[in-house]
């Protein structure tokens, strides 16, 4: 994978976290930022990545559309659903990449998704294995294993927007 070619991912992966408010508009900026040192150019990422921590959560939802439309990657409306699932997967791929523990990572999906997602009903159901290890058979390395498995399938996948 080229740097321009992570620098759109890690891009994409921070507008839909954007979407769900797992992060802010300064890490949109952040993201802009980075693509554009990388080598990602457009008119409307260099306005993106121009904005001021001040500026940020007001304009990065203005901004966006037609930044993302110039680099061929995809708005996800803020609190819609289109960018629940691709939420889903930058977060398997920052846990991944060591952003996070396994029982983070779940944790956190079962309390923004409850087990109403399709994508995610796996990692609610393994954080409801962690909330049990002391009672079963099962433990802590297992779980974090099929954790990190699921994760794994997840990240890999092309990005889904089904919520």
């Amino acid at each position: 994978m080229t740097p321009t070619e992570a620098a759109a991912i890690a891009l994409q992966d921070h507008v839909a976290l954007w979407s769900v408010g797992e992060v802010g508009g300064i890490d949109v900026v952040g993201a802009a930022c980075d693509a554009l040192v990388a080598g990602l150019d457009t008119p409307g990422l260099r306005v993106l990545a121009a904005c001021t921590r001040a500026e940020a959560d007001y304009d990065v939802h203005d901004l966006l559309p037609s930044a993302l439309h110039e680099l061929g990657l995809t708005f996800y409306p803020r609190d819609g659903a289109a960018g629940r699932a691709v939420a889903v997967q930058a977060l398997a791929r920052r846990m991944l990449a060591g952003a996070f523990t396994p029982r983070q990572f779940t944790s956190r999906i079962h309390a923004r998704y409850g087990h109403a997602l399709p994508l995610a009903e796996r990692l609610a159901e393994l954080d409801d294995e962690y909330d049990s290890i002391d009672f079963g058979d099962t433990t802590m390395a297992e779980v974090d294993a099929e954790v990190m498995a699921e994760a794994r399938k997840l990240a890999g996948r092309p990005p889904c927007p089904e919520a």
